[in-house]
């Protein structure tokens, strides 16, 4: 399945790298993240719970960032496992300074689904990661506010 889309943050591009960077911030503002633990550089263990429509579950598994030109992109992988089926994605993200403190965050990549998510369908399922985008995006736009 196809993840693509953009999103524009009050922020300089700087500010939204360094948030982007820090554990502590993405476990606050990510979706259904329960816990997320480092286990060395980059890379970290993740625990989350899912609950939109049909979709509800723990996942487990590994959150990593790769590929990182400082201040510009990186690569979000998720490798998480549930009752439910396994998910691996792998999304590209680039910081766009727009103006002073906004920034435009572009992101695309792909995810692929085993057991009953895959058996959801295409439609569900982007639906689903439609909903945690815009949440996450959201949190991250009420954490740069709460720290101005």
């Amino acid at each position: 399945m196809k993840i693509t889309g953009n999103y524009l943050l009050s922020a300089n591009r700087d500010v939204l790298w360094k948030m982007l960077n820090d554990p502590k911030v993405l476990e606050k503002v990510t979706p259904g993240i329960k816990t997320l633990e480092a286990q060395g550089e980059d890379l970290y263990k993740a625990i989350s719970e899912v609950k939109i429509g049909p979709v509800r579950g723990q996942f487990q598994g590994d959150l990593a960032l790769k590929d990182k030109v400082e201040g510009e992109s990186c690569s979000v992988v998720l490798d998480q496992k549930s009752k439910m089926g396994n998910v691996v994605a792998e999304i590209g993200m680039t910081l766009v300074q727009k103006e002073e403190n906004q920034t435009e965050v572009q992101y695309t990549g792909e995810a692929k689904m085993s057991g009953m998510l895959a058996r959801m369908g295409q439609r569900i399922m982007s639906g689903v990661v439609s909903t945690l985008s815009k949440q996450f995006f959201q949190a991250m736009e009420k954490e740069l506010q709460d720290r101005t």
